[in-house]
């Protein structure tokens, strides 16, 4: 069964930081910027709730006038397989949702698994930002169209089997 994805709330703070803490070595997003990004407007966060349990979650960021979205963050818990996926197709419908016409997201370029990901999900890259990470390592840029049936069609989640939010 896909897990439901759904917006999070303020009592989903420690799972966040939980899961945020499991994947990441640095450049991780603290619980007082968590705490930022669930009251912020020009953000969404998306949990993915199996089993009772957060196993992921992701940030999708807005900016006014614009009709590109930002994938902030996107996290799914370790040996939780189909997580990321499931989170990805949900970020671009809540994009879409919101008006976005392009999602645009960075990646550490030794992400291999993450860029495999974003490439299947009919990513493109179209940029590189060397030193970008706390650690020195560069960041590759990817963008996607979002599709106008996202926005319009069929009920979100439809197609691709998740819950909406």
């Amino acid at each position: 069964m896909p897990p439901k994805i759904r917006p999070a709330r303020v009592s989903d703070l420690d799972a966040l930081v939980a899961v945020e803490q499991a994947v990441f070595d640095a450049d991780r997003i603290s619980r007082r910027s968590w705490r930022t990004l669930l009251a912020r407007p020009s953000a969404a966060v998306l949990v993915a709730a199996d089993g009772g349990q957060i196993a992921g979650c992701c940030v999708i960021l807005f900016r006014a006038g614009s009709d590109v979205s930002r994938l902030y963050s996107i996290a799914a818990a370790p040996g939780r397989s189909g997580i990321g996926r499931a989170l990805l197709a949900e970020a671009e419908q809540a994009a879409a949702r919101r008006g976005a016409k392009t999602m645009r997201l960075e990646v550490r370029e030794d992400n291999v698994r993450a860029i495999g990901l974003y490439e299947k999900s009919g990513y493109r890259r179209f940029g590189r930002k060397p030193d970008y990470y706390a650690d020195g390592a560069a960041a590759l840029r990817f963008e996607r169209p979002l599709a106008a049936e996202d926005r319009h069609g069929s009920p979100p989640g439809a197609e691709r089997g998740t819950t909406p939010p």
